[in-house]
């Protein structure tokens, strides 16, 4: 895995990226490493973050709660929890609540027990939609507890 700083001029840039992506105000960041997985995939980390790119998709990574809390979700029971840490989409029987969200806005699945967020998706349907369907893919799920980001995050910690 190939790992290099990215530049303070693309740093904005990629912080404007992610910002307009997921509609919320992020932190500015004084350095951020660049970390190469395979040809369209790599994380991000840095003082204040840690993300996803695949391909111009940003996504924020499973572990940075903080940053989770302010996107949207969708709350699954018990039996989808299996499914969903297994990268299975989320199907709408199996949600519970979710708050608002638009169609591929990225959102975070939280299990309903214990508030723990189990997934990282883009709605397939707007929250408004989803009520109104008791049936079907709501949620394309683009990143799980143990995935091989998760795995990756592993090496780059060490």
């Amino acid at each position: 895995m190939k790992s290099h700083n990215i530049s303070k001029s693309d740093i904005s840039e990629v912080i404007d990226k992610m910002t307009k992506q997921w509609r919320i105000e992020l932190p500015k960041a004084k350095t951020l490493v660049l970390h190469e997985l395979d040809d369209s995939t790599s994380m991000i980390t840095g003082d204040s973050i840690t993300a996803i790119r695949i391909g111009e998709i940003y996504l924020p990574f499973l572990s940075e709660t903080g940053l989770l809390e302010k996107f949207p979700k969708a709350v699954v029971d018990s039996g989808a929890i299996k499914f969903v840490c297994n990268g299975a989409n989320v199907m709408r029987p199996g949600i519970k609540k979710f708050t608002e969200f638009q169609k591929d806005d990225i959102i975070c699945v939280v299990e309903e027990v214990h508030n723990k967020f189990l997934a990282i998706g883009k709605a397939l349907v707007s929250s408004e939609d989803m009520a109104n369907i008791s049936k079907g893919e709501v949620v394309k799920n683009l990143h799980y507890i143990s995935d091989k980001y998760w795995e990756a995050a592993k090496l780059i910690k060490k």
